[in-house]
């Protein structure tokens, strides 16, 4: 399809674009040498498999340890930090801690794995990182345009904001896009059978098992999709991706088969002055967030934690939420509601426990005057305290919930 080769054309990155990286490389492995650490310092990721995009400024370095560090009592992310001090890397805690380092427009992770030949030896699940990148690489060698495939993939994934396995998007990783690459031949079967999914696929590139879900433990198949990890066929690599994520997709494979266009992969911002053109005469909450500091993964999280907040504390007061968003920025993030524009009378109802529950219904009962019961639960009747949304966050980034989670709000209309 030549509208594929066009994208690709825009989102391949020129030969010289990471010259930065092989160089930090270089840099790593000799502050290793020099503190006599018996360990390398590789790439990673997407720039190691040459599937990287044009515009990705992430680059994953790993630093592998000799085995040998797993019987000793050091600790290895504790070994690479001070060996990398001169570079003055900026330390990132995570189930083992890393480090990040920018150099011009890239920042580098540079994450400390032991070398390991087989799953059954990993001790932190970054250990299997390398195994990955040599598993993807290999299938490249029979198939050199795989790697185009796999960027028209991410590309497309990151368009429809479906793209990435952290607990605040919950969809489809570069591994899991990978690996469905490997499995479909091209980007476009990948398009074709997608669209024909059902509410659960089952892969197992390798034949590793018989039955996967019965096989593999519960816990790693309530996903809508379930793709046995080639290198570890104890775990679903795309156990991450919700339900929400996978119909987005299937959805979008539809609409791209029938109507093929650039479009689908090109990466929208929230576009402020036509959030504020759709509220038109509605109530428009504009919130800007700053993020705390910290692993991406766990400060998102947070982020979405007070989104989500915000929504409940609006619906808990009456308010019709007619559109929301949020976009997650390291630097500020964004979130919006349109709200329908409304008198409200002037009492609210809360909701109460069960009548059964006779200690909640008893404490219930004391906080409120105008208490009533209705199909077996408690309601209570209070004056309305919020007329419109914005009294009302004004009040929600003062509490300590949101003040835990993110640096500062500010309201920005």
């Amino acid at each position: 399809m030549e509208l594929f080769n066009q994208v690709i054309k825009r989102i391949k990155p020129e030969q010289e674009s990471f010259t930065e990286a092989d160089e930090i490389i270089n840099q790593i492995n000799s502050l290793l040498k020099k503190n006599n650490i018996n360990a390398e310092c590789m790439a990673g990721g997407s720039y190691a498999k040459g599937t990287i995009l044009r515009n990705d400024f992430d680059i994953d370095l790993f630093v592998r340890f000799d085995y040998a560090y797993k019987e000793s009592e050091k600790d290895i992310s504790k070994l690479l930090g001070k060996a990398l001090q001169p570079l003055k890397p900026k330390l990132i805690h995570g189930s083992r801690d890393y480090y990040q380092l920018r150099r011009k427009n890239l920042l580098f992770e540079i994450i400390p794995v032991l070398k390991i030949d087989d799953y059954k030896q990993a001790v932190n699940v970054t250990d299997m990182s390398p195994l990955h990148v040599s598993y993807v690489k290999k299938h490249f060698e029979k198939n050199p345009g795989l790697a185009d495939e796999i960027r028209l993939a991410k590309q497309f994934c990151k368009a429809i904001g479906v793209y990435g396995a952290e607990s605040y998007i919950r969809g489809f990783s570069g591994h899991v896009l990978d690996l469905l690459i490997i499995y479909y031949n091209s980007f476009e079967q990948l398009l074709m059978q997608a669209a024909v999914w059902g509410n659960r696929t089952v892969l197992d590139i390798e034949n590793h098992l018989k039955n996967p879900l019965s096989q593999l433990n519960k816990s790693k198949t309530q996903s809508p999709i379930i793709i046995v990890d080639p290198v570890q066929p104890d775990r679903n690599a795309a156990a991450s991706v919700s339900k929400e994520k996978y119909e987005l997709f299937k959805k979008k494979a539809r609409e791209f088969l029938r109507a093929p266009s650039e479009e689908f992969f090109m990466i929208k911002k929230i576009d402020l002055k036509a959030v504020k053109a759709r509220a038109k005469n509605e109530w428009l909450v504009l919130l800007q967030a700053k993020p705390l500091e910290g692993n991406e993964d766990v400060v998102g999280t947070k982020v979405l934690k007070c989104f989500e907040h915000i929504e409940k504390s609006l619906k808990k007061n009456d308010f019709k939420i007619i559109e929301k968003g949020w976009e997650f920025d390291t630097d500020k993030s964004t979130l919006y509601y349109i709200i329908r524009k409304e008198k409200l009378s002037d009492n609210i109802t809360l909701m109460g426990p069960p009548v059964k529950v006779k200690r909640n219904a008893e404490m219930f009962r004391s906080k409120h005057k105008k208490v009533f019961e209705k199909q077996g639960r408690l309601y209570a009747e209070e004056k309305r305290k919020y007329e419109t949304p914005e009294q009302l966050i004004k009040d929600l980034v003062k509490e300590d919930y949101v003040k835990e989670r993110v640096k500062n709000v500010r309201i920005m209309n």
